[in-house]
């Protein structure tokens, strides 16, 4: 009897650190976090986008009020993505950017995004990312390569054309997009951000960031 109760333990420690190994949260959005995290200033933006912590029935979240500001918060983590590719996010826009075109300098603006990062060089500008947003014009699927650089692909996963003011939870396969925007094999990426930024079309945003995690499925 003994043996059976200690096997069924096995196999239940088993079951735990499986789920636990499916699931990585990226962000805690705490106080105590907040203050690690890298900031960086958009080079030419007047001023830092204004990030905040607060907390709902589904936990902690991060609030983005960008006037005519655009700065982003970086960690450096690693995602095996052979275990692990999807990236989910769950936000929300409250007060968007429509009338901009995002595809351009002078509207390469998003109220919400979140860069993925992989490291393929010596420098910054080596770097390939994918950028996912949360469009104020476009629909979602749309995607182009920024204005600014092609080595960073914007691609919409939601847009305030359907949900303006509303939690949504959305989820993609990261390696996936690596091959087919970058044609990389990717096994594990480098960094995550989030920026919400308004400096080009001088306009104004807020944002709602939750739950960003990396899960198997």
């Amino acid at each position: 009897m003994l043996r059976i109760l200690n096997y069924i333990l096995v196999i239940l420690l088993f079951c735990f650190n499986t789920a636990f190994a499916e699931k990585i949260n990226v962000f805690e959005f705490t106080k105590e976090e907040l203050s690690t995290l890298k900031v960086r200033k958009v080079r030419g933006a007047d001023a830092k986008t204004q990030y905040s912590v607060g907390n709902n029935e589904n936990g902690n979240f991060l609030r983005a009020e960008a006037n005519n500001s655009a700065s982003g918060l970086g960690k450096k983590i690693k995602i095996n993505l052979k275990q692990t590719p999807y990236l989910n996010i769950t936000w929300k826009i409250e007060k968007d950017l429509s009338g901009i075109i995002e595809n351009s300098k002078k509207g390469h603006d998003y109220a919400a995004r979140v860069f993925v990062v992989k490291k393929t060089g010596a420098t910054p500008l080596s770097n390939r990312a994918l950028n996912y947003v949360f469009s104020s014009n476009n629909d979602i699927g749309t995607y182009h390569p920024s204005p600014f650089t092609k080595k960073s692909i914007d691609y919409v996963l939601s847009t305030t054309k359907k949900n303006l003011n509303e939690w949504v939870s959305t989820k993609v396969n990261v390696k996936d997009h690596f091959k087919k925007f970058h044609n990389l094999d990717l096994d594990e990426i480098s960094g995550i951000a989030i920026m919400s930024d308004t400096d080009n079309s001088k306009l104004t945003s807020i944002a709602y960031y939750q739950n960003i995690y990396f899960s198997s499925k």
